[in-house]
């Protein structure tokens, strides 16, 4: 009975340390920028710190064992109190660390490796202890099943990694999809720390039970023989571990890449995939525990053949000539491609490792500790090499073939020496060998045939780099760029209208400017028009590499000595500088819910703008209502206007979006003559390249015309917030837009 007292505690702890994961991320990339080497760093430290824990909390099981089980109970208590402790440091950990980085400057200057070895250094700090109390929480428990009996002890480790992939799946859809909307960033880690506090608390009572505080049971002898698996060396059992970890989480992040253009850009597209995989994980380890209880380990050898062409699904999956399969919005059929992509690797990859930790620890605490920690490592390797190495190189289809090819590896190994015993008769032995061949004929057949996302269009320049695969299509003003399949932007006048509005309402000529977010570069080289020094910053190292497929004079304009490009995250290069601006523009990736583009619609985000903004400066905001629901623009509409006395808002060319003119002193415009009269002669003649209107003064007063009262906007969602760092609710609206609920 016991035992399920531990099988309930992992449900919560598992629940608990993927909520911790996905809002630990997401607030280090307030504090510390939206960049992928950010990314990188905080799930590095996350599974360091699980890693560590494991292997240090193996060890000390070492003298455990010669304990009692309720003491391993209630170090195992202490672990979860610390980790619930964790929910209320580690927010104010992370905000100490970007006050540490504004002070310091120069010496640690925003883009440096210097920032980056400062800011990794206090996420390591900041995020490993915790983990490491996380990582703890498996040997701990073995230990406590292993000292209480010996029956069944022998497979607790595959028992705990069951309910921790059940509990981390319900971490994902339940925080996803509804208490991060409900309560918050902040108010989810208080929820979530009080579980970890009613962990330890009822670890603590079941501690004292009487059958837990008598001697050892059983036979705990740590020499103890461990069965060859397949043939092979006992310590292979690690490289296998190793191995499939770094494959699984270094394919989760291509697979991210090829599903996005069907699913979306949005939180509950990364929420699905990671479901999905989780879901197949689930059901993957249970199939273990059931096929156990019946079978000898050495009879599944054919299963890592049946892995390694699994792992190349999801390009058959994801193939944009795949027939039959519509990926129109509100159909099934984006989902039922990740399902069918990822779902067989990741249920076979569910069974496989729960088996060989097992298998390495045969109910041995210590042993599991160190199996578990090999699998971490190999978990952190995996999504560094291919978001740094693979992808920026190869196509999502070509760095899928290289990571298969491990995986074919140890398939040939555990076919070749599984049937090496001398019971085993040679009609299986060659039954194993020709599913070998028929499985690397399919994958050579699979990567011959599929094609990438890109090869939908027949006219395409592609770049890929550690953020993204970015690709410029089209011709004409049919133009598109677009960022992992998710359209950006195109060539329309609006775009623009973005950099000469502002300018030309200053009522005095303009020193500086900055655009955030560079797109297809048409503002940045429409603010270049007036003379002066024009800085634009992109997250994606790719985006202005196309700057050239939709402007012709691309190479002239970063030629000028006015023109700065700066590949970084928008906010924090504004958050870590000193420069100001008379007019700074923003135009965030669409949809309004994209991930983390709240960071660009929020007041934390608008009072660094106001910090750098001139006397009498603008702030030029572009929204694209008609991708957003009313609340979502009601939000946005009432965060700039808490932070900014003055704000008017037009609608634009084509009635297609909103441009928002914000500032701290009054903002009057007269007439499009006047503003026309303001204009340089060249950025006079670029308002009106694309039209509609032949004069500026034309195009100015359609812009004017479609003024738009801030009350209207608000008005269509008057009981929603503000828009904050902490309640996103462009990015999770499922509540609000299924029950009408507002935080």
């Amino acid at each position: 009975m016991k035992n399920r007292w531990y099988f309930a505690f992992f449900i919560v702890s598992g629940f608990c340390s993927l909520v911790y994961e996905v809002v630990w991320l997401r607030l280090a990339m307030a504090e510390f920028g939206v960049t992928s080497a950010l990314v990188s760093i905080v799930l590095s430290m996350f599974m360091a710190g699980l890693g560590l824990g494991s292997w240090c909390a193996g060890a000390l099981s070492r003298h455990l064992l010669r304990s009692r089980a309720s003491t391993a109970l209630r170090l195992y208590a202490v672990a979860e109190l610390l980790i619930g402790a964790s929910a209320l440091l580690v927010p104010y950990e992370l905000r100490w660390g970007h006050v540490l980085l504004l002070k310091m400057g120069s010496v640690a200057a925003w883009q440096s490796s210097i920032y980056y070895l400062v800011s990794g250094a206090w996420l390591a700090l900041t995020i490993i202890p915790a983990c490491t109390c996380m990582g703890t929480t498996f040997p701990l428990l073995i230990a406590a099943i292993r000292m209480r009996s010996d029956q069944n002890s022998e497979t607790s480790f595959s028992y705990l990694y069951v309910a921790n992939v059940l509990g981390a799946l319900l971490g994902t859809t339940i925080s996803a999809f509804f208490l991060i909307e409900m309560l918050g960033f902040r108010g989810t880690l208080l929820v979530t720390g009080g579980l970890n506090a009613a962990i330890a608390t009822s670890a603590l009572a079941v501690s004292f039970a009487p059958s837990l505080s008598r001697p050892p049971v059983g036979r705990l002898n740590e020499n103890a023989k461990h069965k060859i698996l397949y043939g092979l060396p006992d310590v292979d059992i690690l490289w296998m571990l190793f191995t499939t970890g770094f494959v699984s989480m270094a394919l989760e992040v291509i697979w991210i890449r090829q599903f996005t253009p069907y699913l979306g850009n949005m939180v509950y597209t990364f929420a699905a995939i990671l479901g999905i995989y989780l879901v197949a994980t689930f059901w993957g380890s249970r199939d273990y525990r059931s096929w156990v209880r019946s079978h000898r380990s050495h009879d599944n050898n054919w299963i890592w053949t049946l892995l390694a062409v699994c792992a190349l699904f999801p390009l058959v999956a994801a193939d944009p000539l795949l027939p039959s399969v519509s990926s129109a919005a509100g159909s099934g059929a984006p989902v039922a491609r990740v399902i069918l992509g990822i779902g067989p690797f990741c249920a076979i990859a569910g069974f496989l490792t729960p088996m060989l930790v097992d298998r390495w620890s045969l109910g041995d605490p210590v042993r599991a500790g160190s199996a578990y920690a090999v699998n971490v490592v190999g978990c952190i390797l995996g999504p560094l090499v291919a978001g740094f190495l693979l992808l920026p190189w190869l196509s999502e289809r070509w760095a899928s073939l290289v990571l298969t090819l491990p995986l074919f590896g140890l398939a040939a190994l555990a076919a070749l020496r599984g049937q090496s015993d001398a019971t085993t008769r040679q009609g299986i032995r060659l039954k194993a060998l020709f599913l070998y061949a028929a499985a690397a004929l399919s994958a050579f057949l699979i990567v011959a045939a599929t094609h990438d996302y890109e090869t939908r269009f027949p006219e395409r320049v592609v770049r890929r780099d550690y953020t993204a695969t970015v690709m410029a299509t089209g011709t004409g003003f049919d133009k598109q760029l677009l960022v992992n399949g998710s359209g950006m932007t195109s060539l329309f006048p609006l775009t623009k209208v973005m950099a000469h509005l502002p300018l030309a309402s200053l009522g005095r000529r303009p020193e500086s400017g900055l655009v955030v977010c560079f797109g297809m570069g048409t503002t940045f080289r429409s603010m270049l028009t007036w003379g002066i020094p024009t800085t634009a910053v992109d997250l994606v190292p790719s985006v202005p590499a196309v700057f050239g497929y939709f402007h012709s004079d691309a190479a002239h304009v970063l030629a000028s000595p006015l023109a700065h490009v700066v590949v970084d995250d928008g906010r924090r290069f504004l958050d870590g500088s000193t420069l100001q601006y008379d007019v700074v523009t923003v135009d965030p990736p669409p949809p309004p819910g994209a991930p983390g583009s709240s960071l660009l619609y929020s007041r934390e985000f608008y009072s660094i703008v106001k910090k750098h903004l001139r006397s009498g400066g603008i702030f030029e905001a572009w929204y694209p209502v008609h991708m957003a629901d009313p609340a979502t623009s009601a939000s946005v509409a009432k965060a700039l206007q808490q932070s900014f006395p003055h704000v008017r808002a037009f609608r634009s060319i084509g009635d297609v979006g909103i441009h928002y003119m914000a500032s701290m002193e009054p903002l009057s415009y007269n007439s499009g003559t006047v503003l026309a009269a303001r204009m340089p002669i060249l950025a006079a003649a670029d308002l009106v390249e694309w039209g509609p209107a032949a004069t500026p003064e034309e195009q100015f007063k359609q812009v004017l015309a479609g003024e738009l009262p801030i009350e209207e906007i608000i008005g269509g969602a008057p009981k929603v917030p503000a828009l904050e760092d902490d309640g996103p609710i462009n990015e999770y609206y499922l509540l609000r837009t299924w029950f009408g609920y507002y935080r």
